[in-house]
């Protein structure tokens, strides 16, 4: 996702209600979210669905690396070897 610029993406719900196809077509076009305020204060973002997808997708893949180094943390971790041979038998069936 592209990083806003708050010059271009920051609009009023006032300012969204009266171009919503026109923010729509801007946040497909250029990646980047709008955020949208209501008295001065941030209420809502609005995203292009692929760049959603990608975003939940990462959140997904950091949090499996964080349970993972929970996990080494307590000292649940498979030794590398015990690992792979676990894998080459699941595979080779």
């Amino acid at each position: 996702m592209q990083r806003i610029k708050i010059n271009q993406d920051i609009k009023s719900l006032s300012e969204f209600r009266t171009g919503i196809a026109r923010f729509i077509k801007q946040v497909h076009d250029t990646k980047r979210p709008v955020v949208i305020t209501q008295h001065g204060q941030g209420v809502a973002v609005l995203l292009d669905a692929d760049e959603y997808e990608k975003m939940q997708e990462k959140i997904e893949l950091l949090t499996d690396i964080q349970t993972s180094l929970d996990q080494l943390e307590r000292g649940l971790g498979v030794e590398h070897n015990s690992a792979k041979e676990k894998i080459l038998k699941r595979v080779l069936k």
